[in-house]
């Protein structure tokens, strides 16, 4: 969503992994037409995703009833097939694709609403196993179920252990969530969100109850533009936390910049503050696929600043283990103890540990404790990313509905 509509990638390793967490960037789909009406709840509507590259849609070969749209210029189909499910009633299922031999299929009690923008395609459906289910271009972005386990390990690490911060930027997120837990530490004084996507924006503040309230706060600074751009416009050293909520590096798309080597040295290192501190999402980080991205990444990060902590949970509707990597700006920042994060929890979050779901000193704790398959990539992981040396994941996803 939010980052630069850059040249193309070089030719590179298309790693298998899962695109996911697409908070960033998105290239303009040119002449995309509107697909079905634009009224809630009508079924297949409008809308594209924050992996950076669309999903394709795959026609099922168990067809009961289609829907026909166009779609890229050519006629494509998304295919429902009538299952079954208690008292005899019909159920539908969405199926993605998790890398070239790996899908997973959920049902879908019912389709929300939908819109499309310049970018991508929006959807909100109600899941049977998570709840109200966001999707970028049919991959899942955020799960009613788990969100607030991403983003609470997303943001409250990096800002607890700063010593006050009150200006923060947000590059991507549009979603609203990660703009709500960074508001909810008394310290801030103000938070520039960027996010390429206004349809986005527009859809999550009007549909997803939680962060309603969010883009109502006048701390925030909702810009719709280019999160790259932004950051390079903005004063050296304005910043005391930066926080990367940005789509995957996944092949063909422009977001696999805002990893790199340069983006790290030359953009995020002068726009932090003295202090100051970097936290990225940074991709699948299981035992399988922690060195697609997730490795890299932190070599990455330890190449330009002087002590990066990775750390690692499990998100049920991601189907993995997703990683984080923070980054502090002084070498002498040392990491918060149990008693310390729970101490500043209380003092420094409005409503103290009650108003946090997932996160407390004991689980910083726990999901700070990398295992040891992990921990071995990471200590041997020598790709720093560049621009010429990128590292890519798994983006060719297929939303089938069946």
């Amino acid at each position: 969503r939010a980052a630069a509509t850059l040249r193309p990638p070089p030719q590179g390793t298309h790693a298998r992994g899962r695109a996911r967490r697409g908070r960033g960037t998105a290239t303009r789909r040119a002449g995309r037409p509107r697909i079905g009406p634009r009224r809630a709840g009508t079924g297949i509507g409008t809308s594209r995703n924050r992996t950076g590259i669309g999903s394709y849609i795959r026609i099922h070969p168990s067809v009961i009833h289609n829907s026909r749209r166009r779609f890229s210029g050519k006629d494509e189909s998304i295919a429902y097939r009538r299952g079954k499910g208690n008292m005899g009633a019909k159920r539908l299922w969405l199926e993605e694709e998790i890398q070239d031999d790996l899908k997973w299929t959920y049902s879908v009690n019912k389709l929300l609403h939908m819109e499309v923008s310049d970018f991508q395609e929006v959807e909100l459906i109600d899941s049977g196993p998570f709840g109200k289910v966001l999707l970028l271009d049919g991959k899942l972005q955020s799960a009613e179920a788990d969100e607030r386990v991403y983003h609470e390990c997303l943001v409250h690490p990096a800002m607890l252990h700063h010593p006050n911060p009150r200006k923060v930027f947000i590059c991507g997120g549009g979603e609203g969530s990660t703009a709500r837990e960074a508001l909810k530490h008394k310290s801030v004084e103000k938070v520039v969100m960027v996010d390429i996507d206004k349809v986005v924006c527009d859809f999550c503040e009007k549909h997803l109850l939680d962060n309603t309230d969010t883009f109502k706060d006048p701390r925030l600074d909702l810009i719709i533009d280019d999160a790259k751009k932004q950051l390079e416009s903005m004063p050296d050293g304005e910043f005391d936390v930066i926080i990367g909520d940005l789509a995957d590096p996944v092949y063909g798309g422009p977001c696999y910049q805002l990893y790199t080597q340069e983006f790290y040295n030359n953009v995020i290192c002068k726009k932090l503050a003295p202090g100051g501190i970097f936290v990225t999402q940074s991709g699948p980080a299981g035992v399988l696929s922690n060195k697609e991205v997730f490795a890299p990444i932190n070599r990455t990060l330890t190449s330009v600043f002087p002590r990066v902590v990775p750390f690692v949970q499990h998100i049920p509707s991601f189907a993995d283990c997703w990683g984080w990597n923070m980054a502090f700006k002084d070498k002498e920042q040392g990491v918060l103890s149990t008693g310390e994060m729970d101490t500043r929890i209380e003092e420094r979050i409005q409503g103290g540990a009650g108003a946090l779901v997932f996160l407390d000193g004991q689980t910083w704790s726990s999901v700070s404790a990398v295992n040891k398959i992990v921990r071995g990539s990471v200590a041997n992981e020598q790709h720093i990313l560049t621009v010429e040396n990128p590292a890519f994941i798994h983006g060719k996803g297929v939303k089938t509905i069946v």
